[in-house]
This record gives C-alpha cells, structure tokens and sequence, in this order.
C-alpha cells in the first residue's frame, strides 16, 4: 500500500467525472490510496464529496495562497460540518507565494493567519504551500502552538528543510524528485529522514519520470517511491513501509 497524500483528481477543471473515477480506479488496482486536497472553497467542497464516494480517499480542505484574495469564510462552515467524520483529516493546502502575485501580500498572510487558527481549534493537520516566502512564513507558523504537518512539494533549500523538521514537521516529495538536475535539490531530497518522509504525485501536476509529457495521477506515486528508493539504496518495500506509516500517523488515516 502507498498515499498519495497531495492529488487533485477532483477538480473539475483537470478532470471530468468519467476520467476521475478511471484514474482512481487505476490507482486502486496498484494498491494507492490518496488525499485529495482543496485549493479554493467550492474545490474543498469537491474534495469532500469525492471522498465520502469512494474507499480509501480522504480529503483535506482549504484555501491557496493565489486564491486568498477570494476569501475563506466558507472553509469554516465546512469545517463545522465536516471536521468530525474521518473523511475530512486536514487543511490545505495553504500558505504563502510570492512566486506569483495573483493575491497581496497581506492578503494571503490573513488568509494563512485564519486557517492556522482552524487547524489549531479543530486539531487538524496541515499541507502547506511555501514558495519564495519562507521569511515570512517561519515566524507566523511559530505564532500558533500546536501545529503539525507537512511542507507540500517542498523544493527549496537545506536550511528550510532543517528548519521544517526541527519544528516536527513532514515533508513530502514529488515527480520532481525523479526529473530535477540541481544538485542541491538531489542532495537536499536525500537529507529527508525517512520517518520525516511523504510520498505525494499533485497530479495533474509535476508527471514523474518515465511518464513526463502525460497527465499525472496517483497511481504514479509508485515511481516516485521506486526512484526515492534507489537513491537511498533500500528496498522499495522499506521505503513504502515508512512513507505509509508516516502518512498513516499525521492525517490519521485508517485503511
């Protein structure tokens, strides 16, 4: 068993209903369980009902840093409604980036600030989206007490990486651990201890190697574990027993 603990396969403006259910099924005949993750508050929502349909799909919701400047009201009235089933087990993915400019600044630091103060009220995990925003990221992540989960797609340096696990938190890697050729990104995936390590495909997203040029989706988690492994030199049933048990730990998933 793997998790694909950061996908989007219900998001309709990748994946119609019919492609949805086939790419889950694939999934599911290679033994991949997956989170489906919100980035926006009718996504959430989507996240959610996608969930509650099938096995083995959980949901976490939230909103994206670029979508801040939308709101996030209705993420706690979803919250209120869902947070005590074991469907809903996070939020996410949210954050700060300043990659882009597609909400302020300031907008999306409330918007973070608000969700924060979510996942400490409900005890939720969190999927975060940091890019370009570190500096301003550490100090309000360490205004909240409590507060665990995991850098999604994290691809920057070592002394983020360092910084992210002395405050307890996972990290997860992607397709682009199996295509990137910055040394210090290949170093820095190296450096994550295994009891500290994701597995994720933000399919449609970021398609791993063989499969670069086609769509993404869960079932390819496979391939970013199997490079994981070999890289690491263990066997690709080491490395899915701790990503899996790590998965298992912080979303509180029951298979």
């Amino acid at each position: 068993m793997l998790i694909d603990t950061h996908c989007h396969i219900h998001d309709r403006e990748f994946f119609t209903d019919e492609l949805a259910e086939a790419v889950y099924a694939r999934a599911r005949e290679q033994g991949v369980a997956m989170v489906c993750v919100g980035t926006n508050q009718p996504d959430s929502q989507r996240a959610v009902e996608f969930a509650a349909r099938h096995d083995d799909v959980w949901a976490i919701v939230g909103v994206h840093p670029h979508e801040a400047k939308d709101g996030v009201d209705d993420i706690g009235g979803l919250l209120r409604k869902e947070a005590a089933t074991r469907k809903l087990v996070g939020i996410g993915e949210i954050g700060l980036d300043y990659y882009y400019n597609h909400s302020p600044r300031e907008v999306q630091i409330a918007a973070l600030e608000q969700q924060l103060q979510w996942a400490q009220d409900y005890r939720l995990p969190v999927s975060f989206h940091v890019r370009e925003a570190y500096d301003d990221f550490w100090p309000i992540f360490d205004n909240f007490s409590g507060i665990h989960g995991v850098l999604h797609s994290f691809t920057d340096t070592a002394e983020n990486l360092d910084r992210g696990l002395s405050r307890g938190l996972y990290v997860a890697i992607n397709g682009i651990s199996t295509f990137t050729k910055d040394e210090r990104q290949k170093a820095m995936f190296m450096a994550i201890p295994l009891g500290r390590l994701l597995l994720e495909t933000d399919a449609p997203f970021l398609t791993p190697q063989p499969f670069r040029g086609r769509m993404n989706e869960p079932g390819m988690v496979r391939e970013v574990a199997a490079h994981a492994a070999a890289q690491r030199g263990v066997s690709n049933d080491e490395l899915a027993h701790h990503a899996t048990a790590n998965a298992r730990e912080l979303f509180g998933l029951v298979l």
